[in-house]
């Protein structure tokens, strides 16, 4: 089944509109995990304009409180980001192009430009024991090249699927379901996040074959407003569940 790591990063967003640490970002995390998540996800930036250097930390001392979750820290890769990793050697590092002064994730990797420069650095991150999983989008050329520089995992970039299924467009998930298939045969796992949600989610699974993890923050934390948290997280282990049953088909 695919695993499900909740990004708190919108918690530490509304956090930051007051000084006070309402609402906590450690608190949010330790109910999702509570509720059945089986990881939290992170993408502490160099403005810090969400997750904080002390949300890292407490994050991560309370993982140790949940062995079998996994952390996953997102970030470039060449801002300010693997200070963090060789600290905390989190489970999973998922490395993303985006520049600082990006609002979101917005595309993948271009391997050939930026292959070399990160070569070392997914060396580095394995020989520190850091699952390593590049972003890449679901048209991407260069899932050679990912494989070659020593990637264990993709992340697919998912905005274009979701935007597609918001207008009812049947071949929606049809690149990622390609690209995932031609990951799998180079022996690459498949991770998908981005604008993924408790409607769209269950197609983009029946369609998409083994995908390890879905990343999903935005949504997510809108969800909770009203179910709550721990709600919200059963919802989206259900909308996982129906994606992933076998005979499931795409929506």
């Amino acid at each position: 089944m695919t695993n499900l790591s909740v990004n708190v990063n919108k918690v530490a967003t509304l956090r930051n509109t007051r000084h006070l640490e309402i609402p906590s970002v450690t608190h949010i995390a330790r109910l999702s995990l509570e509720a059945g998540a089986h990881g939290i996800t992170i993408h502490p930036r160099p403005d810090g304009r969400h997750i904080r250097p002390h949300d890292v930390y407490q994050i991560a001392e309370l993982l140790g409180s949940f062995p079998d979750a996994e952390f996953n820290i997102e970030g470039n890769p060449f801002h300010v980001y693997l200070g963090y990793a060789r600290e905390l050697r989190p489970a999973q590092c998922t490395l993303v192009p985006d520049e600082p002064d990006a609002a979101t994730s917005n595309q993948g990797w271009n391997l050939v430009r930026d292959g070399e420069r990160l070569r070392p650095i997914v060396t580095e991150l394995k020989d520190l024991g850091c699952r390593v999983s590049l972003f890449m989008d679901a048209d991407t050329p260069h899932l050679e090249l990912a494989r070659t520089i020593g990637a264990d995992r993709i992340e697919l970039y998912t905005e274009p699927y979701a935007a597609r299924f918001a207008r009812s467009d049947p071949d929606a998930a049809a690149a990622f379901a390609a690209t995932a298939a031609a990951a799998g045969r180079l022996g690459l796992g498949v991770n998908a996040g981005h604008d993924l949600n408790r409607e769209n989610l269950p197609s983009f699974l029946a369609t998409v074959p083994n995908v390890l993890e879905v990343s999903i923050g935005h949504a997510l934390i809108a969800d909770a407003l009203e179910f709550g948290v721990a709600g919200t997280v059963e919802r989206y282990l259900a909308a996982i569940a129906l994606g992933t049953a076998p005979g499931s088909s795409a929506l």
